[in-house]
């Protein structure tokens, strides 16, 4: 993932609640590959990835949707 990708799954992560933290594989270079890791230190990537695309194909149960 290249840093401007992590940029967009930190943002997906927050606004959905998905737990990690993404950071460079190697902090020396920022323009590298990118991880999301747990508190443990254990790459989780790709299920943070899968959850962030579930979260957003994820449609209200109850309710309405009102568009302005």
């Amino acid at each position: 993932m290249t840093a401007g990708e992590a940029f967009e799954l930190h943002n997906a992560m927050r606004q959905y609640g998905i737990l990690g933290s993404v950071t460079p594989e190697d902090p020396e270079n920022l323009d590298g590959t990118w991880l999301v890791v747990d508190e443990d230190g254990q790459d989780i990537t790709r299920q943070a990835y899968a959850r962030m695309l579930q979260a957003r194909t994820r449609q209200p149960q109850r309710g309405f949707v009102i568009a302005r």
